[in-house]
């Protein structure tokens, strides 16, 4: 099921109707502050609160991670040309979506520089998806991709002209907050000047302190630096910022189960890919990256602390081929790449059996026996499995190992 509104992309408002709107936004809540707030809040604060609450992002579309799931298969009256007759015939209607990031109000502007061509999507804001749908009435693949690319067309044809808005009104919103802030201001304090020429009492001592409201994002995680030297100058992954990590690799492999089109038909890389695009850019002062050198041999994914290129995190990305090949995968993990500094670290399966339950049930059977196995500590989620092991090289050291299985049997 779809979730979102309607709309007809780039074509619901124009955009000499838009700006206008948003300016109205900044001015009505500048207005709506009492002149004790006006004249007393850190300016500067409120003003970047303004700036950020009402930004424009440019909208950037995923084209590689498309989505088509099955068909909806219907039944419609049509009309035959030549003979003139209606008949009954099978309808499929197929569902477009793609990922994308930026302010989805820009779906409904419409450039004044605008390509004369629009069509009906979805704009999903909480999945960050958007979609449209067509209809094709027999199962010809050249038809279905003909048709798919020219509504793509359609859809996305005032894509570029939509994100010059974005651009311009980010250009000229710092300027236009500070206008209409000092408009608002300086009518306050001339208000209080008058005041006091005509003996009107006003309270230049109130106790009353205020902030800027602020923007809530969610706080990520990060890496944190021992600032005892005398001790300790090794980067060190908080339990918080792991914990985040798995979040984010499990959330996203099983948002991935639901669509197959991110995993069909790619390799072990290609899929890895997939959770490096997430991770390179979520954490300040680190870089994620794939096939990265690491002691003996090339780890799928290493995420590490930028300013001294010190490990943090280590993942080994593997399709599932049974128990023998899942002990040689945590042999090489541990055996290769890890180093005596490497405590946190994950192996990713991806199963492609159709009988899920019965392979989660042997990785929990068969890690056991593994050499370098300590204990199980505990499950994040029905296939992300928390165990401690040990360095073959030291036994005293302790490593943590998650291992995830992804169900991806298309």
């Amino acid at each position: 099921m779809k979730y979102g509104r309607k709309i007809k992309s780039f074509s619901e408002i124009s955009n000499f109707d838009f700006i206008p709107q948003l300016k109205e936004y900044i001015k009505r809540e500048i207005e709506g502050k009492s002149k004790d707030y006006i004249l007393g809040v850190d300016e500067e604060e409120f003003k970047s609160y303004l700036i950020d609450k009402h930004k424009l992002e440019s909208l950037a579309i995923d084209f590689n991670n498309e989505i088509v799931p099955p068909p909806l298969v219907t039944k419609e009256w049509v009309e035959d040309r030549f003979y003139r007759e209606k008949y009954e015939t099978d309808v499929y209607i197929f569902t477009v979506q793609y990922p994308f990031i930026g302010s989805a109000d820009l779906f409904r502007v419409q450039p004044s520089s605008w390509i004369m061509t629009s069509a009906e999507i979805t704009v999903d804001e909480h999945d960050s998806l958007v979609s449209f749908d067509f209809k094709l009435y027999k199962q010809d693949p050249e038809e279905f991709l003909q048709t798919k690319a020219e509504y793509k067309r359609k859809v996305f044809a005032n894509l570029d002209s939509a994100n010059q808005i974005a651009q311009g009104w980010m250009q000229s919103l710092p300027s236009l907050v500070d206008s209409l802030f000092s408009e608002q201001k300086n009518k306050y304090q001339k208000e209080n000047d008058f005041f006091t020429a005509i003996n009107v009492k006003v309270d230049p001592d109130t106790t009353s302190l205020f902030t800027a409201p602020t923007i809530k994002k969610k706080v990520i995680p990060q890496p944190i630096v021992s600032e005892n030297k005398e001790f300790s100058s090794e980067p060190m992954m908080a339990k918080e910022m792991y914990n985040d990590i798995l979040k984010v690799i499990y959330d996203l492999g099983k948002s991935m189960e639901k669509k197959p089109s991110t995993y069909k038909d790619k390799d072990e890389e290609g899929i890895r890919d997939q959770f490096l695009l997430v991770l390179e850019t979520r954490y300040d002062a680190t870089t994620a990256s794939g096939e990265t050198f690491n002691r003996g041999g090339k780890t799928d994914i290493i995420l590490k602390y930028a300013p001294d290129a010190s490990n943090l995190f280590v993942a080994e990305c593997k399709f599932w081929h049974g128990a023998s090949e899942f002990h040689s995968a945590i042999s090489q993990l541990f055996d290769r790449y890890l180093t005596w500094r490497d405590s946190k670290v994950a192996i990713l399966l991806f199963v492609q059996n159709k009988d899920f339950t019965k392979v989660l049930q042997t990785i929990k059977n068969e890690i056991g026996d593994h050499p370098y196995f300590r204990k199980h500590v505990g499950e994040r989620g029905e296939s992300s499995l928390s165990y401690e092991f040990c360095l073959p090289q030291d036994e005293n050291k302790t490593v943590y190992l998650e291992v995830m299985a992804f169900h991806f049997d298309k």
